[in-house]
């Protein structure tokens, strides 16, 4: 079992998974990459922490993109912190997720990744966090990178070699970057 921080044990992880795939034109997380669908994959290296999963796969509050599933993971949590995936990353590393998880501190209500000075996915906050996500929605406020600013969230700068875990598939496009370098990343050398 992977070595993580004691607050990560009244935690669970939430895969999101209930967005329109709009860019995509289908169901993203049902695309198939190799063997497994993109949420198979993140599904796969989220099991490897050990902690309770659940999918979120319809929200509670429709049309204003990741806050809905968010908001929905929050408000029907029973536990105390909850480690938010997206389940078209497919290559999220468990180094990742290991280290975002044990980056939080007491006194932070979030910690989210970093690049270029943006936030991203993965990301953890805290169940009492609920209130602020409730204000971003009545704000129509739905980008995780005002969400990040209200809570006044940690952030954990990521290196270029760790961007790579960040890579989400939202348009045909990345799709077929996603589908080459799945291919590249299995050929012998």
């Amino acid at each position: 079992m992977p070595s993580l921080n004691p607050a990560a044990f009244n935690s669970e992880i939430a895969i999101l998974a209930g967005g329109l795939s709009s860019r995509m034109g289908r169901d993203k997380s049902r695309l198939s990459l190799g063997k497994r669908t993109l949420l198979g994959h993140v599904r796969s290296t989220a099991e490897r922490l050990r902690l309770p999963i659940r999918i979120i796969g319809k929200d509670l509050v429709l049309r204003c993109g990741p806050l809905g599933g968010i908001y929905t993971a929050l408000k029907t949590s029973r536990k105390q912190v909850i480690l938010f995936l997206p389940c078209d990353t497919p290559f999220v590393s468990l180094v990742l997720l290991e280290k975002l998880l044990n980056s939080l501190k007491a006194d932070d209500a979030g910690v989210f990744v970093a690049t270029h000075k943006r936030v991203s996915f993965p990301f953890l906050l805290r169940r009492n966090c609920l209130s602020f996500v409730e204000k971003q929605l009545a704000k129509k406020r739905y980008s995780l990178q005002a969400l990040a600013a209200a809570l006044r969230a940690k952030k954990i700068p990521l290196s270029p070699d760790q961007e790579i875990d960040l890579f989400n598939v939202n348009t045909p496009q990345q799709w077929e970057i996603a589908r080459q370098r799945w291919s590249a990343e299995r050929v012998p050398v």
